[in-house]
């Protein structure tokens, strides 16, 4: 049994419209020509039309100008740290957080600078002392549904972290992994409140629509876009007009919508089965909470426990899991003080 893979069960993906797109852009001479860096404009602007409606008056809607396709959000996450850090140079995270994420950055050669959270998100002090104290200008986050701990932002939350990366003059990485895996509600992501372009906005769709279709998005603004643009250029030249057009496919039908509705019911019965679960055959392990979202549940082990044999063990009888030490990756160059 596969506790650890990080992509939801075949079952609650959306089969038929997936085979049915390929088919259909199988069919299209699209397939055939050299899509742009940027990506195919129809993609693009829908994209861009999502975060558009729920963007504050405040804050400019996004257009398709301003989106860039990459192919998954792990490209898209080493663009945005090879373009806006850059080798040597520091980058808040939440600790602990995505690996994938941790991979990225070591592969761009930045320095990771972890900031504590709990249950409820980073502290605003710490993320305001860390900018101070290292100079970094970025902040990598998953406000929602985080990986591997499930924890969701506050409303309040994210307008007090984005006014800190404002006044750093600083960029906010928002990793929207989870958009389509809400159990309770909606969020709206911090990118919603961006009035002058803080805000690097991630939205990857290779979960919730199929592992063989790699699109996601990266939505920025300003010279912030053209130095992503630059880094996708050089590391991939372009997507995939087929995968691109399969997405587009997808979530363009009316049944994609229908299958959103009925996903986050079952997200959550299986959610409530696996916490039931655990209660009853493994008492010892500490639930920090139960998530409103996303595809984790974060338990720590007792005291006395020794990780990798109960890792072993689990193997023995077929059930994978994530070790829970992965996504922590302290940085010895910066240590913040309080």
């Amino acid at each position: 049994m596969g506790l650890g893979s990080g992509f939801p069960d075949a079952d609650l993906l959306p089969e038929r419209l997936v085979r049915t797109a390929f088919a259909r852009a199988a069919r299209s001479r699209t397939i055939l020509t050299w899509p742009s860096a940027a990506g195919l404009p129809d993609l693009r602007a829908w994209f861009a039309a999502e975060l558009a409606a729920v963007t504050e008056p405040s804050a400019p809607a996004p257009t398709a100008g301003d989106v860039i396709i990459f192919p998954g959000s792990q490209s898209g996450l080493s663009a945005a740290f090879r373009a806006l850090v850059g080798p040597g140079e520091p980058l808040l995270i939440e600790s602990p957080t995505y690996w994938g994420a941790i991979l990225a950055a070591a592969q761009a050669g930045v320095q990771l600078v972890p900031i504590p959270r709990s249950p409820q998100g980073p502290d605003p002090a710490d993320v305001d002392r860390a900018f101070t104290q290292t100079g970094a200008r970025a902040f990598y986050v998953q406000p929602h549904y985080a990986n591997p701990h499930g924890a969701l932002w506050s409303a309040s939350l994210h307008t007090q972290v984005l006014t800190t990366v404002r006044r750093h003059g600083a960029f906010l990485i928002e990793d929207d992994w989870a958009h389509d895996f809400s159990i309770e509600g909606a969020p709206r992501p911090v990118a919603a409140q961006d009035e002058d372009g803080h805000v690097i906005y991630l939205r990857s769709l290779t979960k919730s629509v199929s592992p063989a279709v790699r699109v996601a998005a990266v939505i920025a603004r300003g010279p912030a876009r053209q130095r992503l643009l630059h880094v996708a250029q050089s590391e991939s030249i372009y997507v995939s007009a087929a995968l691109q057009m399969v997405a587009l496919d997808v979530v363009t039908q009316p049944a994609w919508r229908t299958h959103l509705r009925h996903l986050g019911p079952q997200l959550g019965a299986r959610r409530d089965l696996l916490v039931r679960s655990l209660s009853e055959h493994a008492p010892a392990l500490e639930l920090e909470h139960v998530p409103r979202g996303g595809l984790q549940l974060w338990a720590r082990l007792p005291g006395q426990a020794d990780l990798a044999e109960v890792l072993r063990r689990l193997d023995q009888v077929g059930v994978s899991v994530v070790p829970g030490n992965e996504p922590f990756r302290p940085s010895r160059r910066h240590r913040i003080c309080a």
